[in-house]
């Protein structure tokens, strides 16, 4: 009974140091995550391995493991740039953008875990500079945003493809020039679509007045040939043959026969 107490002690002793080794050395990836493994004793960050996946893993107590979020992630930046002609523009953009996991280990080596700062958000301010530097105002409000969102995406990633970073998309969402430029900018769109209405007015009106012109010559072209083609006896058979209608109509009337000039039909009343 005396031995037990001193034979429970270092039992116990070795259960708290087994307990303090795995806790040290349990390292759990959540989901969207991996791991860099550093070896303390082994040559640094290990980067030809792949990265730890998600779950349990045992490391040796004197290992660290540095977690990375490896999902899409976004970013929001507002940024101030120059126009080409020198005025001050608010751009906001969104990036999308995820570490490279099969290369995790050399970005966690070479650049480190604020990647962000580094790399991702300096390029998108260089490439957003340059970029908007090249167009005026009035192309930036009205129709080059598109343009300028695509030329900042292929700059940022022409750079961070070659520090183990993937850039899926850059969308920008505002562009807010200076008041005063706005309203000009504005007034000159809108006088610029009240020109385009008015010359759309010229141009009907002048197409509906060669058409007009166009009807008229028919009309005259037409009568032209009738009037060629009547002689005295087609008129003389149509003279008869409106009289043969209106002798059987049921109106009264008084009709002459082959009085005038023409021998046509004289009606001298209808009641």
């Amino acid at each position: 009974m005396e031995r037990l107490p001193k034979i429970g002690l270092p039992i116990l002793i070795g259960i708290i140091f087994l307990i303090i080794v795995i806790a040290k050395s349990a390292v759990t990836i959540g989901s969207g995550e991996a791991g860099v493994l550093y070896k303390t004793f082994g040559g640094g960050v290990v980067t030809d391995e792949p990265p730890l996946g998600e779950g349990f893993h045992i490391v040796a107590p004197w290992n660290k493991v540095y977690v990375y979020e490896v999902r899409r992630q976004e970013i929001f930046e507002k940024m101030k740039v120059l126009s080409s002609n020198g005025l001050d523009i608010q751009l906001d953009a969104s990036a999308w953008y995820q570490p490279d996991y099969q290369n995790l280990g050399k970005l966690h080596q070479e650049i480190g875990e604020n990647y962000l700062q580094r790399i991702i958000l300096p390029t998108i301010r260089s490439a957003a500079r340059s970029v908007v530097g090249r167009y005026t105002p009035e192309q930036l409000y009205s129709s080059k945003r598109d343009a300028i969102q695509k030329e900042i995406f292929e700059e940022t990633k022409k750079i961070v493809d070659e520090q183990y970073i993937t850039l899926d998309e850059i969308l920008v969402r505002d562009v807010t020039l200076p008041p005063t430029i706005k309203d000009a900018i504005e007034r000159k769109l809108k006088q610029e679509q009240e020109s385009l209405e008015y010359e759309f007015r010229l141009v009907t009106a002048d197409k509906e007045a060669q058409r007009q012109i166009i009807e008229a010559k028919g009309k005259a072209d037409a009568n032209r040939i009738l009037s060629a083609s009547l002689t005295d006896k087609i008129l003389q058979d149509k003279g008869i043959e409106a009289t043969i209608k209106l002798s059987e109509s049921p109106n009264s009337k008084v009709i002459v026969i082959g009085s005038g000039d023409s021998g046509m039909p004289i009606i001298l009343g209808n009641q």
